[in-house]
């Protein structure tokens, strides 16, 4: 698991809970909850990252 590089949303909530963190990879992105740093990430290719930014754009 990655532990560099990784950026919170700014609509995060502001006391720290409910965020999400995505890190880019050398494959694509990953994305992990901020309260569960420890369990797994959610890995995703460039193909599907750039997908899923352009739904949620939307």
């Amino acid at each position: 698991m990655m532990t560099d590089g990784w950026k919170k949303s700014t609509y995060s909530n502001g006391t720290g809970g409910d965020c999400v963190e995505a890190c880019a990879t050398g494959q694509g992105a990953a994305v992990r909850d901020t309260q569960h740093r420890h369990l797994s990430q959610l890995d995703a290719s460039a193909a599907e990252w750039e997908a899923f930014v352009a739904a949620v754009r939307l």
